[in-house]
């Protein structure tokens, strides 16, 4: 009889115990309601801990990730819930959800990112400050890039710097790295004055180490990939402390004629540490290295797959070079007159998707669409899904169209359904300057080269978008004189 009770006992705790575990996995899975009796929008959280993390990788290491989105917006609307990178997530393929949360940023929502991405700008990165510091920061960086700005000074910039890089190349390139190069030499140059050369090289290349740390475990072991990425995020630092140290001392004597970011920071009004200049310079470098020039590379690789696409463009800026005599160099009149231009870019933006979206966190329960979003939740606001969505760019949405960008708007509500630069507070302050260097870059390159494919390359979306082979290209010189006499 003992024995039968203890059996019995056991068999109690043993129910009680897979009741506990059903029950806490029925929470997990199916969420809980907000503060006002709304629930969470439906979804999968995936499997304890992980959640859909691996999934969403899988699908976004390929050239077509959407299964990982349709899927979801088919079994549960356009706003879900999941679990990503360990913490409850609603993902958002709502444009008008996708609104609300940019321009409540600050107030509803702030903006998140993985602890790797946090430690590695440092923590006075334009991304990560908020308040009246970032919107100090913001505005001066907006202004720096304006269009009186490129007009008067950036444009030229560019077009030397465009010109000497496709001056040296041979009849086979890497055209993901030579854009990369592009960037990185125009960023450093309107940060800093630089001009290309072994100092911009050598800090380009710890860039290199430090961006691979963005997306990986933050384990602080030296030859990990995140010990190698802080590694040469002190070294990033280190030289660019010394350029700060050394432009104070000469502004605290007389007045400096540089005309770049760094002296807009030295010579604001209320002043900037040396560290709040350091992060923002090094989150500005990224920033301009990673996103124009994948733009860049796409857009070459799209036209290359669409010869009519690639044909008008070539008439559009032959046009502009008989008006040209010799190596004269491109006016603001001439990139305002390149139309079917900027709807190559748009298309580039809408179907590339260098930004696939942002994570943010709720701030507090926030109600929307009756639907909650519960305090402390991260909320992912999906730019990809928006701009693929038949519904707003009909039927060949996933497919290259400059063409749908000509005369009348692809979308009603154009400024709501199209975001590659985001929005809100946090809409990139350099949203003109991408697309003067692209318009630029494109008008040089279809009009000093004809080019192929060198060989088969495929596009994959994480962690970063681009090719897998860097984009290899063999290169027929035109006709026209070389870039360098500009």
């Amino acid at each position: 009889m003992a024995e039968l009770m203890v059996g019995d006992s056991v068999f109690v705790a043993i129910s009680a115990v897979v009741a506990l575990v059903v029950y806490f996995l029925l929470q997990w899975v199916f969420g809980r309601k907000g503060k006002g009796g709304l629930s969470v929008p439906s979804g999968s959280m995936g499997w304890p801990l992980i959640g859909e993390t691996l999934q969403l990788i899988s699908a976004y290491k390929t050239s077509h990730p959407e299964p990982f989105v349709d899927k979801r917006r088919s079994w549960y609307g356009n706003v879900f819930k999941t679990h990503l990178f360990g913490k409850p997530t609603i993902f958002s393929t709502d444009p008008e959800v996708n609104k609300f949360i940019l321009q409540n940023e600050g107030k509803l929502f702030q903006a998140s990112y993985p602890s790797s991405i946090e430690n590695l700008l440092g923590k006075h990165s334009l991304l990560l400050i908020s308040g009246n510091l970032h919107k100090r920061l913001h505005s001066l960086t907006l202004s720096f890039a304006n269009s009186s700005a490129l007009k008067d000074h950036l444009m030229l910039d560019i077009e030397k710097l465009v010109c000497l890089t496709l001056d040296g190349w041979g009849d086979r390139v890497l055209l993901q790295d030579e854009a990369k190069k592009i960037t990185f030499e125009l960023t450093v140059k309107q940060l800093l004055s630089f001009d290309p050369g072994q100092w911009s090289e050598n800090l380009r290349k710890e860039y290199l180490q430090l961006i691979d740390g963005f997306f990986s475990l933050p384990l602080k072991i030296p030859f990990t990939t995140y010990g190698k990425a802080l590694k040469a995020r002190t070294k990033v630092a280190e030289e660019l402390r010394v350029v700060v140290k050394k432009r104070r001392q000469e502004s605290d004597k007389s007045k400096s004629d540089h005309y770049d970011m760094l002296a807009a920071l030295l010579n604001d009004s209320e002043g900037f540490s040396d560290d709040q200049i350091i992060d923002l310079l090094l989150s500005l470098l990224v920033a301009g290295y990673e996103t124009t020039s994948t733009i860049m590379t796409l857009a070459v690789k799209f036209l290359t797959e669409a010869p009519q696409a690639l044909n008008e463009l070539k008439e559009e800026h032959e046009a502009i070079r008989r008006q040209k005599q010799g190596g004269e160099r491109l006016e603001w009149r001439d990139y305002k007159s390149m139309t079917f231009t900027q709807c190559v870019i748009n298309e580039t933006l809408r179907i590339a998707n260098i930004i696939s979206g942002v994570f943010r966190k709720a701030l507090c329960d926030v109600e929307i669409k009756g639907y909650t979003i519960p305090k402390d939740w991260l909320v992912f606001s999906c730019f990809r899904a928006v701009h693929l969505d038949q519904d707003f760019y009909s039927e060949d949405a996933r497919k290259f169209n400059p063409w749908r960008w000509q005369g009348k708007p692809p979308s009603a509500n154009l400024a709501t359904v199209f975001t590659p630069f985001g929005g809100g507070p946090r809409l990139c302050p350099g949203y003109e300057l991408a697309r003067v260097g692209l318009s630029v870059f494109l008008h040089h390159m279809v009009t000093l080269f004809s080019w192929e494919e060198a060989e088969k390359d495929k596009l994959i979306f994480f962690p970063t978008t681009r090719t897998v082979k860097r984009c290899p290209i063999k290169l027929t010189r035109r006709g026209r004189r070389p870039p360098s006499e500009i």
